[in-house]
């Protein structure tokens, strides 16, 4: 185990000790390394920043949409596949490669699909939904549901993929008893589907928050790495890159607010954990 343990605390440990060690200080790392200690004033200035609540509020609302969106689209899905469908190993393999697209390269390919003169503003001008074109990328309104849109197209297929594992393992007994009592497509779900995969919605939940809390290479490349257009792509994750290296002698700063990100991450999911009861099925 030593050289796993070594890994873990050079690689891990280590990091976050330094992180929250800088939390509490000034320091510069560029040139001449010098450190202040400040105390709290780190955490106190973060709760008087205006970017950083329009960072927390950009977050949240992200997470509240895509997470859910994300996991009963997959839930879904994985149903539809694992219900006997000609064609359903085609399928999965076509859902399936999203997933293996590369975050940087899916960015810059909604990026075309959403700009001014993009395919979609063409589809939806000659269906006539559409009187004039629509900047997404750069209107405020549109800009952060655009990430949203290509996030949940990009996350489905893995969750799904988790699903499917999921379905496999649950008896098929299961689902001919309910049969006999006369139960419908829609009760079986209810009844039998979610109800057995609560551990797998559980991870699919937790993961899903960790990693929407963390966005920040698709928020970077949309906005040019500012958060824009008026903040609005501004996510915790890029304000924090922003202090710590865009911002000359802000390094401590930024590390406060990635304990503060680590604080938040953490208690939503054990929030998200206790509703989900997964210690009942135990």
């Amino acid at each position: 185990m030593l050289p796993t343990l070594i890994i873990l605390f050079i690689f891990t440990i280590l990091p976050v000790g330094y992180s929250l060690f800088l939390s509490f200080t000034k320091v510069n790392l560029f040139g001449g390394i010098s450190y202040e200690w400040v105390g709290l004033k780190n955490y106190s200035n973060a709760l008087q920043d205006e970017r950083v609540w329009i960072a927390l509020k950009n977050t949240a609302r992200y997470v509240l949409i895509v997470v859910p969106s994300q996991t009963i689209i997959a839930l879904i899905m994985a149903a539809v596949l694992n219900s006997g469908i000609k064609f359903q190993t085609t399928f999965r393999t076509i859902f399936f490669l999203p997933t293996l697209t590369s975050s940087s390269a899916l960015t810059m390919i909604f990026m075309f699909l959403f700009s001014l003169n993009g395919p979609l503003n063409n589809i939806l001008q000659s269906l006539g939904i559409l009187s004039e074109p629509i900047n997404f990328i750069n209107e405020t309104g549109f800009a952060l549901t655009t990430i949203m849109v290509m996030n949940i197209w990009s996350t489905v297929p893995y969750f799904m993929t988790i699903y499917l594992a999921g379905l496999q393992d649950i008896p098929d007994s299961l689902y001919e008893a309910a049969e006999l009592d006369g139960a419908n497509a829609w009760q079986k779900l209810l009844k039998i589907t979610i109800p057995n995969l609560t551990p797998i919605t559980n991870y699919v939940l937790l993961m899903g928050i960790i990693g929407c809390f963390q966005l920040f290479d698709q928020a970077y490349i949309i906005s040019g790495g500012t958060g824009g257009p008026n903040n609005a792509t501004l996510t915790f994750s890029l304000i924090i890159y922003q202090y710590a290296f865009k911002t000359l002698g802000t390094m401590g700063y930024a590390s406060a607010l990635a304990i503060i990100l680590t604080i938040i991450i953490f208690t939503i999911s054990m929030i998200a954990r206790k509703i989900n009861k997964e210690e009942s099925l135990y």
